[in-house]
């Protein structure tokens, strides 16, 4: 359906003229010759655009804006006026007119103006859907799962999404922390407002204090123009920092005095800017170790933990991976796919070290690959199928192997298990980062870490 505009004016010939025009470009033009015409045909057509002269008898065209705004705050007006009135017409433009056009003008003209205006009014309806949409996506309702540990995070996300306290989610790659962070924020009183995420783990530590704090023109090479960070990017809404514990101890003792003053300084900068954020982080360290360890400031993980979440892995809501299977596969396949129930078995009997993303990748690869309208067993990766090998237990024939102290027992079993992983991983993927990265559902820079932490090589 064409966008129906109305034009405005109490001269004949303009209206017949820009009628003619406008047909021609293929909208809808419809006219009335005063204002209360106007405001009768508004009510009952709900045009998309109306075009009013500023000068006409009875109810002039600034009066007819000032009605128009209070039916609608969103209805769209351009004024025609001569130019011995344009003063009355910028008056109009801050009055709420979208833009004012002088008399006399050419079709070009009047062309140019109007598709300006029903642009902006598109890309309106299209971020104001969009925001809807993030809206009702992120509801509690769409994280999917009905285990009693997702429950309770769920319960935590609806207590805490109203605060404006930092929170700090804690759990393993691929837990999906920042669905979460979305949800948090979509929920808040700041779901108007951006939400900003912020990979601390992707930048060197130059680059990322830029794309945090901003910088100002030639504050170092290569800085030809000033930039706003992601904190003044997010402000009034939330700034979500992933993979926080990577963060060098400048960058943390930066960040941890932005907390205190809700103030920044610019790189190169040396005026403050307020901001007014949410934080929200999230991490798959131990923090506390990282603390032990003088890795981490303490000071901040208690400005950045008021409030903390835990997110399980996969492995402890095996129950979930049936709900799990089906929303993928209505995201990944374009008919009515199924999954057996021997294949569900041998996804749960899989530990998951990429968790939920890993399950995702795991039912996108099986889509692409079957043929009929169930995946089965065969349509499963190897590993899942078993034929990868288990990392050796802390325990041989009932005894431990020389570990006594539980901690020490699990973090034994789980570097073992996480080196194995990765060198089949690899293995798999002749040793290609982004292709090991991509199977296993995590980031790349959770596999460079990972390499670096085993002494392994791998290619891009």
């Amino acid at each position: 359906m064409s966008e129906i505009i109305l034009v405005v004016d109490d001269e004949q010939d303009m209206l017949e003229n820009c009628s003619r025009i406008l047909n021609n470009l293929g909208y809808t033009c419809i006219t009335a010759s005063n204002g209360d015409e106007a405001m009768g045909i508004i009510k009952e057509k709900l045009p998309d655009l109306i075009i009013t002269d500023l000068k006409m008898p009875g109810k002039n065209g600034l009066e007819l804006l000032k009605e128009i705004k209070k039916e609608d705050s969103d209805g769209l007006v351009i004024i025609f006026t001569a130019f011995a009135t344009i003063e009355s017409a910028v008056d109009a433009v801050k009055s709420g007119a979208f833009d004012y056009l002088p008399k006399p003008f050419t079709a070009d003209q009047l062309k140019i103006t109007v598709e300006r205006a029903l642009n902006q009014k598109r890309l309106a309806e299209e971020n104001r859907n969009l925001k809807e949409q993030l809206h009702e996506h992120f509801k509690y309702d769409n994280i999917i799962g009905q285990s009693q540990k997702i429950k309770d995070v769920l319960n935590m996300v609806s207590r805490v999404a109203r605060t404006d306290s930092n929170i700090l989610l804690l759990g393993e790659s691929g837990t999906g922390k920042e669905l979460i962070a979305r949800c948090i924020h979509a929920n808040s009183n700041r779901a108007e407002k951006p939400f900003i995420t912020v990979d601390c783990a992707s930048l060197p530590e130059n680059l990322l204090e830029s794309e945090l704090f901003g910088h100002e023109k030639g504050s170092f090479t290569g800085a030809h123009i000033s930039r706003q960070g992601m904190f003044e990017t997010a402000n009034g809404g939330t700034l979500f920092l992933d993979e926080i514990g990577e963060l060098t101890p400048n960058l943390q003792a930066k960040l941890l005095r932005i907390l205190q003053e809700r103030q920044l300084r610019r790189v190169g900068g040396r005026s403050f800017i307020d901001i007014d954020i949410r934080v929200i982080s999230a991490t798959n360290k131990d923090l506390g170790q990282a603390i032990q360890d003088k890795e981490f400031r303490e000071d901040l993980f208690f400005r950045l933990n008021v409030i903390s979440i835990s997110l399980p892995p996969l492995r402890e809501r095996l129950d979930d991976i049936p709900l799990l299977c089906n929303s993928f596969l209505k995201k990944f396949s374009d008919v009515n796919k199924g999954i057996s129930d021997e294949a569900v078995d041998m996804l749960k009997n899989y530990n998951w070290p990429g968790n939920v993303r890993e399950l995702q990748n795991v039912i996108e690869r099986a889509v692409s690959l079957s043929d009929g309208g169930i995946i089965s067993v065969k349509d499963l990766p190897d590993n899942i199928k078993g034929q990868g090998q288990p990392p050796q237990s802390p325990f041989v024939k009932g005894e431990l192997k020389g570990v006594v102290n539980f901690k020490d027992a699990k973090k034994e079993w789980l570097s073992s298990f996480e080196k194995d992983y990765l060198i089949e991983l690899l293995k798999r993927n002749n040793n290609k980062i982004t292709k090991a990265a991509e199977e296993a559902g995590i980031p790349r820079m959770t596999i460079y870490r990972m390499m670096k932490k085993y002494n392994l090589k791998g290619e891009q």
